[in-house]
């Protein structure tokens, strides 16, 4: 098990962002860039031994640098999106930085995801490195209240899992969502489409959402739809299928609402080429799954190749979209004296 550390680029503003590798005793490895404290590559065996690359990513910081660029960063102050661009708190309107029409998407154009990361600490003494990033949000940060710090620790297990722990505590009251927005791609090719991939996600309704994703406030089951994964199926089956999210988005876009409370199993994903498994545990209500349906028109992969849709999965788990104006979805509002604290994990195995 180690730890190495390089310089990956520097930012307009002279900032330096280093890049740091954590490998375990089975020879896979973790690589996260302190700008926006990114996963930028994960290295797993398939049911031949050999190492390939699970999620898509850039060469240089250049391209994560591009606007709307979410490859494998934590997303926040506020994942996924906000209607109207703000939200009312204790009598006071906070109005947000708007980044998709009217609408805030992902904490706004230079949310955490656009951020340098401090590294705060690092353990390669046992058998699981880990290694932990701070962000100081300030109050007023794309429009959100507080000066609230964020922490994130990554670690790399003995038994190729890759467990995210996020924390976060605020001097006045905010509405905190994080989560990662890593692309997987179980053939290890990122230019191999995901259509073929069996998912499988423990929820029972999905939450509906309008023409701009916004939810309603209304859950909907999944049984008969094309969201139906409890069974176990290939994302392909029914991504093309005649329903209005699904055609209006070119593919997955959706919110599960997870079976269950405290830390279980979301969803598990096989590429049956590999024999590589996915298995995703978490505390959180929801899992938004994308199924990677677009990609600015100049986005390339490590080996130059353009991003191509998809090519890829996200299972980004978190709260509900527009928290803050659904009474009856699960609170975002972090208070002054709490400590917003949640954790998901990926854990890769191999079927032989």
């Amino acid at each position: 098990m180690s730890i190495s550390e390089k310089k990956f680029g520097i930012l307009p503003d002279g900032t330096e962002i280093r890049s740091y590798t954590l490998k375990n005793e089975a020879g896979a490895s973790l690589t996260v860039l302190s700008f926006g404290a990114r996963i930028q590559s994960i290295l797993m065996p398939d049911r031949a031994g050999n190492l390939g690359e699970m999620v898509l990513g850039h060469s240089t910081l250049e391209e994560y640098a591009q606007v709307g660029d979410y490859q494998g960063t934590v997303v926040g102050r506020y994942a996924n999106r906000i209607a109207g661009g703000q939200f009312e708190l204790n009598g006071q309107t906070c109005i947000l930085t708007k980044n998709e029409g009217e609408n805030t998407l992902h904490g706004g154009p230079t949310g955490f995801s656009a951020r340098p990361w401090r590294c705060k600490c690092r353990d390669n003494d046992d058998d699981a490195p880990s290694i932990t990033f701070e962000y100081k949000s300030a109050d007023g940060e794309e429009g959100f209240p507080g000066n609230c710090t964020v922490t994130v620790t990554y670690c790399l297990s003995t038994d190729n899992a890759v467990l995210i722990d996020y924390t976060a505590v605020s001097d006045k009251p905010t509405h905190v969502n994080l989560t990662n927005h890593s692309f997987f791609n179980l053939t290890g090719d990122c230019r191999r489409d995901v259509l073929s991939t069996e998912l499988k996600i423990n929820a029972n309704t999905i939450t509906e959402v309008d023409k701009a994703l916004l939810p309603t406030g209304k859950l909907l089951p999944v049984e008969g739809t094309a969201e139906d994964f409890r069974a176990g199926k290939t994302i392909g089956q029914d991504i093309y299928r005649l329903e209005t999210t699904l055609h209006d988005c070119g593919g997955y876009d959706h919110n599960f609402v997870l079976d269950g409370t405290g830390r279980r199993k979301a969803a598990e994903a096989y590429d049956a080429s590999t024999g590589r498994r996915l298995l995703v545990f978490t505390d959180q209500p929801g899992m938004q799954l994308y199924t990677a349906n677009s990609f600015g028109p100049d986005a390339k992969n490590r080996d130059g190749s353009p991003m191509k849709p998809h090519t890829a999965f996200c299972l980004e788990t978190q709260h509900f979209a527009d928290t803050p104006h659904h009474a009856n979805f699960p609170t975002t509002l972090l208070q002054p004296g709490e400590t917003f604290h949640t954790s998901t994990t990926y854990k890769f195995e191999v079927n032989n």
